[in-house]
Parts: structure tokens; C-alpha cells; sequence
């Protein structure tokens, strides 16, 4: 468990990372932004969940959730567990998580990836008519 209570969230290193995850989900058409479960969180038509911050929530990391299609969250731990894990809660469903606290070549953020797989969470989690609004394929 965190040593940090949630009365000193958020910490300087997450609200860094919440500030450029919030750049790439208010990017996207229809998001709103709200706290759930004291993180910040963002979603669809106010209504459909794709994004959520962890600041120092389970753990001692700075890291953002996000939804997955089937085989993703696998594939990412699989290949890079420095910077990919299992959530919790969410990640029975297939969410993935994102550390954004590393400092290191090896498990910083590599920002441009999870910008894609922000916009792979809105259109997976987004319903057909709206996700049009951003993959006229769909």
C-alpha cells in the first residue's frame, strides 16, 4: 500500500503525467474529464469510462489505466514489463496500465505509444455513432 494519502495527491511527479494524459484524452471528441475513486478520469459522453490516472492509489507508482482490446494488455507486459502491468480491478477486463514515473531509458514513458493506445481506449470503449466522429471506417 501507498504511503502517500489522498489528501497529497496530487504528487508534483503525477500531476505532470496527468497533465499531458489530459492533453491526449480532451484531444478526442466528446471526453470529459471527472474524478472517479480520486484519480482523474476521463470519458466518453460523460457516461463510458476509457481513461483513469493512479497517483500513488495501490502502489508506489505514478501510472494511467486505460481499455484494451482482447490480447493487448498480454502482449504489452509481455514484451516491455518495465513500463506495462495488469491493473487492478480493471485489468480482469483488460485494461492495461501504464507506469509514467520511470527515469530511465528502459521504462520512461514512450509518450507517442501511449498517445495510440489512448486513441485505440476511446474507439474500443466509444459507442458506433460517435466513434465515427473519429473512425469514419467504423
Amino acid at each position: 500500500m501507498s504511503g502517500v494519502t489522498p489528501d497529497q495527491r496530487p504528487t508534483r511527479e503525477g500531476e505532470i503525467a496527468t497533465e499531458r494524459v489530459r492533453a491526449i484524452c480532451m484531444d478526442l471528441p466528446l471526453v470529459i474529464e471527472r474524478r472517479s475513486h480520486g484519480e482523474a478520469s476521463w470519458f466518453i459522453d460523460d457516461k463510458k469510462n476509457f481513461v483513469a490516472m493512479s497517483d500513488h492509489h495501490h502502489d508506489d507508482r505514478v501510472s494511467v489505466t486505460f481499455a484494451a482490446r482482447v490480447g493487448v494488455q498480454e502482449s504489452l507486459i509481455e514484451e516491455d514489463s518495465e513500463r506495462y502491468f495488469r491493473p487492478p480491478y480493471v485489468g480482469g477486463r483488460g485494461w492495461v496500465g501504464a507506469y509514467l514515473d520511470g527515469h530511465h531509458e528502459s521504462n520512461s514513458p514512450q509518450w507517442d505509444t501511449l498517445s495510440d493506445l489512448i486513441v485505440d481506449a476511446w474507439i474500443l470503449v466509444a459507442p458506433p455513432t460517435i466513434r465515427r466522429l473519429l473512425d469514419p471506417q467504423s
